[in-house]
């Protein structure tokens, strides 16, 4: 395809876009600001734990190391009888009808134009609903789930595979109810229930049963899922018994804590929050099994704040599960732990209403009108309702934000984040919450990390000083910060290597693990050096990322010193991959691994494997495409783009990549015609325009090129790449003077570029 020529001018211009399908490497780079002088919200710095020896080791625990809960109960009566009947020891059961809490007696439920009925037969327990073929079958029930507000009912399927029913019991109101009501899912889907959206072994069985191993084969799509005692016990908690009995049994009146326990009385706060947050928090698995070895990092890598997940300013937006949002507070960095609320083991609340924070808030301080400006005893007046704010999740299940923020309906002004005025004052705006917070309390005058996080998030135009100053603070939450520096690639354009290089150093395993992630997605072999020193980090999760990272580099040229250290984290880095094989994000990133390895055909297989568990997942067939491209397989690259648009016909991202196929293959006027519907399908999108205008101009169609420009130029009328576009297709197309005039816009617009300035001496010496 033919491409500008810039003869007509002295000096180069500006780096124009390339039409190009494939861009498989992205350079991360960011640039620092200094911090203002406001006032912050600070948090203490929390001290990097030191290991003697960073290589825990991954041996299983015996099944018989778990003695059982009558074996607690005899020393232990009365923190069993408070677990006893609790979330925990109900979290499975086997199916009967004692554990079973809803009917079975024939009752039918229709949702989404799917009808499902709930029946006894000879004595067990079946619903006949729509399976994976898009027919309905007769299900038996196995386990059970849960307690209350919903019980969840699961059914064996071939090769060992154990899928939770989409359809539930609510306890309170008794009745069937739609886990998802108002989300359509076909049969054919990931996200139905018979498929891995809903599959017990990879998203539920690891929190919810004692010393679990998933045991999952790719191979054969296949698990053999395995656990010692079928509900969260005292040990799944506290560890295996064991050691423990054999302990008490042999010093008697002169046992003393010997260490073989978690979670005891010597446990200090914060890491009592470690060993919670496994089961309480959105996470990666990075072990194939939990030893009580190590720490969380060591076995899992929790969620980050990120767009869709939580919202902007860091508050719950989808099912974070608690860890996240605690990490956020003030109060988890003041030594606030899990206990100081909840009771151990029943899991209730310790108190009722602002008694439970008074425990460390005065009440004539905060338990009043001048405080909280609601009447007394009122839901206004309940602490958790202004700094607790929730959601509903699986349809019933109300959980409350634990990151116990201020109200801030400022951001909700500037970003549309929430806010806990207007979630209760439902006939009011952000605006009026943001006039009456004045009011009360003034105008915020200290900076919380959200300030910083929320522009990063929506992308403001002040949104890589606010990410680079949140990254680079150490009092803030480390999340907080871990969260900025994995925003920070996007802004790779404006960013510096040698600063992101800079937090792999970071006191934070958090910060160094998310600079591992950013830094990734480069190749370039001059910074392959940085990872080595992290293959010994204290953290698995930080030396698994920084193998990954160290992909393109040779086995063979790793230093001496790091060999020792290589082949250890290899092992680690490949059980990784193997425990995550079941979900589609694991085969991509072992496909990806291996393309870094420069294995083209391999990482074909891995994508291709993917969409086999996963057949409508389009983000990945996009991807595949573009290494089909790469392989030259250019027919089997044309076939997934339409596979793409006849299932998602109004996704105009794919219009636009497949042009991109059209315009490499010389197939310009086809090209151009997915161009038009991508602009028709996201016309917001400027580089849309900018492509179709080259395509235009490629074929010496200059009135549509033009007319092409403008349209993308309405969207964004300060557009830079499209500005100079124009202004060199004024000057090469006969029109000096609106040239200059564009060519002045952008001098005025980008004073600092300088070859805008050039370019415009040059038309005014022509």
């Amino acid at each position: 395809m033919k491409t500008h020529k810039y003869s007509d001018l002295k000096t180069p211009p500006p780096k124009l876009q390339r039409i190009t399908l494939l861009n498989t490497i992205v350079i991360f780079c960011f640039v620092f600001i200094s911090c203002n002088n406001k006032k912050k919200e600070t948090y203490k710095k929390l001290p990097a734990k030191v290991q003697k020896d960073v290589f825990t080791s991954t041996k299983q625990i015996p099944d018989a190391h778990f003695l059982g809960d009558q074996s607690c109960k005899e020393c232990h009566q009365d923190q069993f009888e408070k677990w006893q009947g609790s979330h925990h020891d109900k979290s499975m059961q086997i199916a009967t009808r004692e554990t079973i809490l809803a009917d079975f007696k024939g009752e039918k439920f229709k949702s989404q134009g799917v009808q499902s009925r709930f029946f006894t037969k000879d004595g067990e327990f079946y619903a006949n609903t729509e399976g994976p073929d898009g027919k309905n079958h007769d299900y038996k029930i196995e386990y059970v789930f849960g307690l209350t507000p919903l019980q969840q009912y699961i059914v064996k399927f071939p090769n060992g595979h154990y899928q939770c029913l989409r359809t539930a019991w609510d306890t309170k109101k008794n009745k069937w109810f739609d886990l998802y009501p108002d989300f359509k899912v076909v049969h054919s889907e990931w996200l139905h229930w018979s498929r891995g959206g809903l599959n017990w072994n990879n998203m539920c069985a690891d929190c919810h049963s004692t010393n679990v191993r998933k045991n999952y084969t790719q191979e054969t799509h296949s698990y053999d899922t395995k656990f010692a005692i079928i509900n969260v016990s005292c040990e799944a908690c506290h560890g295996p018994g064991k050691q423990h009995v054999e302990d008490v049994k042999t010093l008697g009146d002169t046992y003393r804590d010997t260490g073989t326990m978690q979670m005891t009385i010597e446990t200090g706060p914060k890491e009592l929050v470690d060993q919670c947050a496994r089961c309480h928090m959105r996470r990666e698995q990075v072990t194939d099994k939990f030893n009580f070895e190590g720490t969380m990092l060591d076995h899992y890598f929790p969620q980050l704040i990120t767009a869709n997940m939580y919202h902007e300013d860091g508050q719950i937006l989808d099912e974070d599960y608690v860890y996240g949002s605690f990490v956020q507070s003030k109060m988890y960095h003041n030594d606030v732990t899990c206990t100081n609320c909840h009771d151990a083991h029943t899991l209730e609340r310790k108190f009722e209403g602002n008694k439970l924070c008074a425990q460390c808030h005065v009440p004539e301080t905060y338990d009043t009108e001048k405080h909280h400006f609601h009447p007394k005893g009122s839901e206004g007046a309940q602490c958790i309702n202004c700094h607790m704010p929730g959601k509903y999740y699986m349809g019933n299940d109300f959980r409350r934000d634990h990151s116990f923020r201020i109200p801030r309906p400022d951001l909700s002004v500037k970003y549309g984040t929430p806010n806990a005025c207007v979630g209760c004052h439902t006939d009011k705006d952000d605006e009026w919450a943001e006039k009456k917070f004045i009011e009360q309390y003034g105008k915020p005058d200290y900076v919380h990390f959200s300030d910083l996080l929320a522009p990063g998030l929506t992308q403001a135009p002040n949104a890589l000083e606010a990410l680079t100053q949140l990254a680079k603070d150490e009092t803030f939450p480390e999340i907080a910060r871990a969260s900025a520096v994995k925003e920070l690639s996007n802004y790779r354009n404006q960013i510096t290597v040698n600063d992101l290089l800079h937090f792999l150093n970071d006191a934070s395993p958090l910060v160094r693990a998310s600079s591992l992630d950013a830094l990734n997605e480069m190749a370039n072999p001059e910074y392959l050096n940085y990872f080595l020193p992290l293959l010994n980090d204290e953290k698995r999760s930080v030396r698994v990322k920084a193998f990954n990272a160290l992909g393109a580099m040779d086995a063979a040229a790793v230093p001496q010193k790091y060999q020792a250290s290589y082949a250890k984290v290899k092992k680690e880095f490949f059980t990784y991959l193997d425990v995550i094989s079941d979900f589609v994000g694991g085969r991509i990133n072992r496909a990806n691994y291996t393309l870094k390895k420069g294995k083209l055909q391999e990482a074909i297989k891995g994508y291709e494997s993917a969409l086999e568990i996963d057949n409508i997942n389009n983000i990945v067939r996009t991807n595949l495409s573009n290494l089909y491209y790469q392989n030259k397989e250019f027919d089997k690259a044309e076939a997934a783009f339409k596979t793409i648009i006849s299932q998602e016909p109004l996704y105009g991202a794919t219009y636009y990549s497949y042009g991109l196929l059209l315009a490499e293959l010389k197939r310009t006027p086809e090209a151009i015609v997915q161009m038009e519907l991508a602009t028709k399908y996201m016309p917001e999108n400027t580089r849309v325009y900018y492509n179709l205008s080259l395509l235009y101009d490629g074929i010496h169609k200059t009135a549509k090129a033009e007319q092409t420009i403008i349209r993308g130029l309405k969207q964004e009328p300060n557009n830079e790449n499209l500005l100079y576009l124009l202004a060199y297709h004024y000057a090469n197309s006969g029109a000096p003077e609106k040239a200059k005039n564009i060519a002045l816009k952008l001098v005025e617009l980008y004073p600092n570029n300088g070859q805008y300035f050039q370019f415009l001496q040059q038309l005014n010496g022509q």
